[in-house]
C-alpha cells in the first residue's frame, strides 16, 4: 500500500491546509513542463497528483487512513532496519550518462532513495544525472521502520567525469602502445608499453637470481 503522507512529505495528522500547502508546492517543483522529457520528474508529479486526489478529499482519507492504519499493525517488522546492499555500476560518469542504481533493504517499511523519493524495499533504478554540485552527485538510501522508529542510511558518491579527461586518458594508453621511431636505445621502435614490461620482467627476475644466489 502506497504512503500518500510521505508523497506529499507531511505527517499522518497533518491538517487539510497542510495537505493542500505541500501540494502546491511540490507539484509546482516537480511540474512536467519545468522538466520537460524527465521521467523521473514526470513519475514525481504524478506521485503528488495521486497523493493529493486521496488526501485532499475527507472521505477517501477516512478509508485511506482506516487501511494504513490496518497495514502498520499488520505487517510492520519489528526488528531493526537493515541495508543489504545498495550501489551503482558507476561512479565517474558524463553529464547526461545513465546509470544503474541497485538496493536491497531488509525490516524497512518506508524506503527511499534520495533524491528521487519513495522505493521498494529492494528494486533497481536508471537515471541519467543531469546535474552536478561541484563535480558530485549524493545518491542516499533510507530505510525505515516506523514500528521502531529507526532509520538506517547508506550513502554513495558519483563523481562527474569531463570529456577532456577521458581523451587525456584514451591518448596516454594509445601513446603507450603505440610503435616508436627507432633510436639508439630503442632500435626496434618498440611501443612504450612493451618496454616497461620487459623492464618489470627483467627487475623480476634479477631479484629470483639474487634471492637464489644468496638464499642458498
Amino acid at each position: 500500500m502506497k504512503n500518500y503522507y510521505y508523497f506529499l512529505s507531511v505527517k499522518e495528522n497533518a491538517s487539510e491546509e497542510d495537505i493542500k500547502k505541500a501540494y502546491r508546492k511540490l507539484s509546482l517543483k516537480y511540474h512536467p513542463d519545468k522538466n520537460p522529457n524527465d521521467e523521473f520528474f514526470a513519475h514525481r508529479f504524478m506521485e503528488i497528483q495521486e497523493a493529493y486526489e486521496t488526501l485532499g478529499d475527507k472521505e477517501k482519507r477516512r478509508i485511506y487512513d482506516d487501511n494504513l492504519s490496518h497495514q502498520q499493525r499488520t505487517f510492520r517488522p519489528n526488528l531493526p532496519p537493515v541495508i543489504k546492499s545498495f550501489a551503482v555500476n558507476k561512479v565517474n560518469v558524463q553529464k547526461g550518462e545513465e546509470i544503474i542504481i541497485t538496493w536491497q533493504t531488509q525490516h524497512a517499511d518506508v524506503v527511499k532513495v534520495l533524491p528521487f523519493g519513495l522505493e521498494k524495499s529492494y528494486g533497481e533504478k536508471k537515471i541519467k544525472i543531469t546535474e552536478f554540485k561541484e563535480g558530485k552527485f549524493q545518491l542516499l538510501l533510507h530505510a525505515t521502520n516506523t514500528l521502531l522508529n529507526k532509520t538506517v542510511v547508506r550513502g554513495i558518491t558519483v563523481n562527474q567525469v569531463f570529456e577532456t579527461d577521458k581523451e587525456k586518458f584514451r591518448n596516454e594508453v594509445e601513446e603507450l602502445f603505440k610503435p616508436q621511431r627507432p633510436s639508439p636505445t630503442n632500435p626496434g621502435g618498440q611501443p612504450k608499453a612493451l618496454k616497461i614490461v620487459l623492464a618489470v620482467i627483467f627487475l623480476v627476475v634479477a631479484i629470483l637470481l639474487l634471492v637464489k644466489t644468496f638464499g642458498g
